[in-house]
């Protein structure tokens, strides 16, 4: 996977899976754009790790959800790599809390959707005019999006299956120069299940799981880097699932 010469925005680029795209990303030769929100250790270090290994990269920081913040983004990119975006990976997103909708109060579901949905829409609108014919975009939905989530996830589970369909819909509106993919993890180790999953049911997912462990981060980012690149040029509009064989779609 050749991307030399390409630039690529990761948003939600300063932990997990999201640096592990940036990791990645760079290691095939793009030069990187790391957006993060309050992870600067992690961006930052990306950064050191990529600069020093030869490759281009600059964090910054930002809401994805304001679209000043997307706007300032996008300019800084064009402004340190030149006016192309050739790769655009929108990691952004979170359950915020578990919450049933009994417990559920308005400015909750508001707040994951503009943190999963709204941030997809507002970083697309920006990046897409300086997308050439050829490039990509990976989004991030959620196994989620497929089954509903697990208790008080409603939320969360419904934003990321509106993922989904603006996946879908994106990659007939931008079609045919840019190709529109999605990922539907399951259990990825991340600090996501680290703050909002219990132990005892990851073990039990993990055995569930026909590969008997949860997924990485990097695994996850191998999958992106595919999509981002020219080796998977007649996919778009798909939704891929990452969750080792604990369900089928």
């Amino acid at each position: 996977m050749n991307m030399n010469g390409k630039t690529a925005i990761i948003t939600g680029g300063g932990r997990d899976i999201g640096r592990a795209c940036a990791m990645r990303l760079a290691k095939e030769g793009a030069s990187v754009a790391i957006n993060y929100h309050s992870s600067s250790e992690g961006a930052d270090s990306a950064v050191a790790e990529i600069t020093k290994a030869g490759g281009k990269a600059f964090a910054l920081q930002g809401d994805m959800t304001k679209a000043d913040d997307v706007a300032k983004l996008v300019a800084e990119t064009r402004s340190q790599f030149g006016d192309d975006i050739g790769i655009l990976v929108h990691v952004t997103g979170g359950l915020v809390a578990r919450k049933t909708i009994a417990d559920m109060e308005i400015d909750h579901w508001n707040a994951v959707m503009d943190l999963n949905v709204t941030s997809l829409y507002l970083l697309a609108k920006a990046a897409v005019p300086h997308m050439p014919t050829g490039s990509s975009i990976v989004t991030f939905a959620s196994q989620a999006g497929r089954d509903g989530g697990g208790p008080g996830a409603i939320a969360y589970a419904a934003s990321k299956g509106a993922v989904m369909t603006m996946t879908r819909g994106m990659a007939k509106e931008f079609g045919p120069n840019i190709r529109v993919n999605s990922l539907c993890p399951g259990m990825i180790d991340t600090d996501f299940h680290n703050v909002f999953t219990k132990d005892e049911v990851r073990a039990n997912v993990s055995k569930a799981a026909l590969v008997k462990r949860e997924g990485t981060s990097d695994e996850v980012a191998n999958l992106v880097a595919f999509l981002a690149s020219d080796e998977s040029s007649f996919m778009t509009g798909t939704c891929l699932d990452i969750n080792g064989g604990i369900l089928f779609s």
